[in-house]
């Protein structure tokens, strides 16, 4: 009989990659979790999110793979394999494309996935309007201070609170290293939703293929892309279209300015200003777009100090480039759950288990954020051995993002197990 006390674990931001993990963690009898989220209820800023075949299995792996495809879109058949179509950003022509066998496209609306994720967290699990405003650490103890005053101790804390986390720079201080703050990419995305009939009968009016509705789209073009995938069982197509500034070597965003705002469609087009008309029509069909300044974090230098540990964006925000910056946070979700998730796990070992996780998820996220900013150069046809020759474009494209899909995260498991020198967890129950 296990008569020690239950580890706390308390997780700081209520995002997907967090509610994941505790809804994960609170199965287990041996830990006690608290989720706190500094709003007043759950929710989440975007639309479309979409997974790549590693984070699908990243979801299964979390327990939480049928609400998921309860709400999750695939590609229709014959295309159901297909990640993206690469298209002429001047007038539509392929150029090839990406394939993901069986998963291809796989995207839902952010805040349906986290409305799917936080209605299965047991009550008393989730706290809100709980800020995060200083941490403390104490020989084998972390205490998380809240604006309202509260605090919380815990065995182990866990930053999954975003790219503007208030958590990260204690980390980064108790490791000896700089601040860091959001970087602005120089890159910036009107977003917008539109009817999927409402397109079809555009595309229609146009003589423009309907099959640009049916299968995600990627429109490449100098110093911008335009990508298109479908949400809502296919009600909806969710559209990003990007655009770089490269007239500077470091982009600043002025302070201050808020990251999102309301852009009129006319601003939109101009932007895209000479491109096609499968994009012009597609932009057409947004009278009320979003802009998005888009800011990503410096690769940090390690994602754990003491009882602290940073998941998600709060680690390692990237460009969206690759569709997977909410992947790697499940990816450390589904590590921390497997691992956390073991009897084997103690205040003893918490320390080793730490140091584990940071050296087997720290360089490959770092890998992540990097190739993400060179798929953007790759889209916008400037990457320095690819410029805009279609034929290397394509090549490229089709298989470039295999070693992101095809990551054996068990893999991963079974190494820090190794380090940690546990038994294998059927030989303990």
């Amino acid at each position: 009989m296990n008569n020690k006390p239950a580890l706390r674990i308390g997780i700081v931001g209520g995002g997907i990659s967090g509610v994941a993990l505790a809804l994960d963690l609170c199965r287990q009898s041996h830990l006690d979790v608290q989720l706190f989220e500094a709003a007043a209820a759950f929710g989440e800023v975007g639309a479309g999110v979409s997974f790549g075949a590693n984070a699908v299995r990243a979801i299964a792996g979390l327990g939480i793979g049928e609400p998921y495809l309860e709400i999750a879109d695939r590609t229709p058949e014959p295309w159901q394999d297909v990640w993206f179509e690469w298209r002429r950003a001047s007038d539509g022509g392929y150029l090839g494309a990406s394939v993901a066998p069986g998963v291809g496209q796989s995207s839902v609306h952010r805040a349906d996935f986290l409305d799917a994720l936080a209605s299965r967290l047991p009550k008393g699990v989730a706290r809100f309007n709980k800020r995060a405003a200083q941490i403390e650490q104490k020989g084998n103890e972390a205490r998380v201070i809240f604006s309202d005053g509260t605090d919380y101790h815990c065995d182990l804390l866990i930053a999954a609170d975003g790219i503007k986390s208030a958590i990260r720079n204690h980390v980064l201080e108790g490791l000896g290293d700089r601040p860091v703050v959001p970087r602005f990419t120089g890159s910036c995305a009107y977003r917008g939703m539109i009817d999927s009939r409402y397109l079809r009968d555009a595309y229609r009016s146009q003589g423009i293929d309907e099959h640009l509705v049916d299968v995600p789209q990627m429109y490449l073009g100098l110093d911008g892309h335009i990508l298109t995938f479908p949400v809502k069982h296919g009600r909806i197509i969710n559209v990003v279209a990007f655009i770089s500034d490269r007239s500077r070597p470091d982009p600043l965003w002025p302070q201050g300015a808020a990251w999102v705002r309301e852009a009129s469609q006319r601003e939109m087009l101009d932007a895209f200003a000479g491109w096609g008309d499968a994009a012009r029509v597609l932009l057409e069909c947004i009278p009320a777009p979003t802009h998005w300044a888009l800011h990503d974090l410096p690769e940090l230098p390690g994602y754990v100090h003491g009882h602290v540990a940073l998941i998600g964006d709060a680690a390692h925000a990237t460009l969206p480039h690759q569709g997977a910056g909410a992947g790697q946070g499940l990816e450390d979700a589904y590590f921390l759950a497997r691992m956390l998730g073991d009897p084997q796990v103690s205040s003893e070992n918490l320390s080793a288990l730490l140091a584990a996780y940071d050296a087997l998820r720290r360089p490959r996220a770092c890998r992540v954020q990097r190739t993400s900013w060179e798929a953007g150069e790759l889209y916008e046809l400037r990457d320095p051995s690819v410029g805009n020759d279609e034929q290397a474009l394509s090549a490229t494209l089709r298989s470039r993002f295999d070693w992101l899909w095809n990551h054996d995260l068990d893999a991963d498991v079974a190494q820090a197990r190794a380090l940690l020198g546990w038994e294998s967890l059927r030989s303990c129950v």
